[in-house]
Parts: structure tokens; sequence; C-alpha cells
């Protein structure tokens, strides 16, 4: 969404981040319920994950902010390229015992938290492009993954929305028409991740990352 912004959108790299970010807050709201409603969350795991984003969603905003244009978008762009390359990686199948036991646990996955809620306030990407791939390192389920991002994404992207909005970086009218496809989205994808593999999915997504990344690095360099 962040490269697509910025490429096609008529938006400054600043502007495409606030903007796509701000968006995740209404996605992560409805992917929540979607989710709970089918009883896919486990709160002893989202619970902490949040908690650690809290502070840090807005303070990764807060760095972009203060960043010049350039080496923000090339961080960026290298971001979503990474994000799209982690999906044709080899994934850990062994899931992870008694997940969000114990307070060693608790602090492993507030640390998650932590840094997907900086690194989504930062490039306005979204904490699941963070916190999924970590907690699938860390071995736990990938639906439960999937579920704890969009608990993550109402905290992130709110924090983050906070200190972008204090410098004028959201375009709201933008967010309001992407908010509604988006929406649609997340209720075709959450029916889609409890229904059938989205390994096809997944990858022709992580396709779009690296080449739309591409394009967005080779723009600015």
């Amino acid at each position: 969404m962040v490269a697509f912004l910025a490429l096609f959108g008529g938006l400054t790299i600043h502007e495409a981040a606030g903007t796509s970010l701000f968006t995740f807050a209404f996605t992560g709201i409805l992917g929540t319920w979607l989710y709970q409603r089918r009883g896919t969350i486990d709160w002893r795991v989202a619970a902490p994950v949040c908690a650690g984003a809290v502070l840090c969603g807005y303070a990764g905003a807060a760095v972009a902010g203060r960043m010049d244009p350039r080496p923000l978008t090339i961080l960026i762009a290298l971001i979503i390229i990474f994000a799209g390359t982690y999906v044709f990686l080899p994934q850990r199948t062994v899931p992870r015992a008694r997940a969000g036991h114990g307070w060693r646990e608790q602090l492993l996955l507030t640390t998650v938290g932590a840094g997907s809620g900086f690194g989504s306030g930062f490039s306005g990407a979204g904490g699941p492009l963070f916190s999924v791939p970590l907690m699938l390192i860390l071995r736990y389920v990938p639906l439960t993954a999937v579920a704890t991002s969009q608990a993550l994404q109402i905290v992130a992207a709110t924090s983050g929305s906070i200190a972008n909005y204090r410098h004028d970086y959201i375009d709201f009218r933008v967010a309001a028409i992407i908010t509604v496809f988006e929406l649609l989205g997340v209720i075709a994808g959450v029916k889609l991740a409890h229904a059938a593999s989205a390994t096809a999915l997944r990858r022709l997504a992580a396709v779009f990352c690296i080449v739309s990344g591409g394009f967005l690095l080779a723009r600015t360099l």
C-alpha cells in the first residue's frame, strides 16, 4: 500500500506511510472482530503483543516523520522487498508448546509487539508485516500469528497515526477510499484463512511486494 500510494497516488513518502497506517486501524478492528467470532484469537498471546506496540507505534512514526524523504523511502522499499522475499523462505512447522504461558513467554511476546509496533509506525506498512514473520520464526501456529496481528493492527496503527496526525501526514480523503476496499478484502481474507490453503495468494502478494518495492527503490536511487 505504501509503495502504491507513493508511486501512483501522488503522495509524498511521509504522506503515503501515514495514510496507509491510518487505514490499518479500521482493518484491524474488523479483522479482530471476525477472528474473535471464530474463537481464533488467543488473548494470552495477543494481549502482551498489543501492550508492547502501544508506545512503540508512536515512536516509530515520530522517528520517520523527522527523517529525510530519500533515506526513508529506501528503508521502506527494503522492508517491503524483505516482506515479499520472506514468504518464499522455508517455514518452521513445529508449533510452540503452551503459547502465552509464563513470564518469559509474556516478555518475549511484548518484545515482538514492541518491534512490530515500531516497524509499523516507521514504515506505515502495518503491524502484521512484522509480527507474523517474527511469530512464525518463534514457532507460533500460523493462524494464531495472523489472528494476533489483527489486534496488533488496532494498537500500532492508532498509536502511529497520532504522531502522523501531528505532522499532517494523513490524507483523509484518500484513506476513506482505500479503507472501503481494504475492509472488503479483510472479509474475504478471513474466510480464506479458515477455509483453505492461502499459499498461492500469499505468493502472489509476495511477488507484488517485491515488484512494487523494487520500483520504489529504483525510482529513489
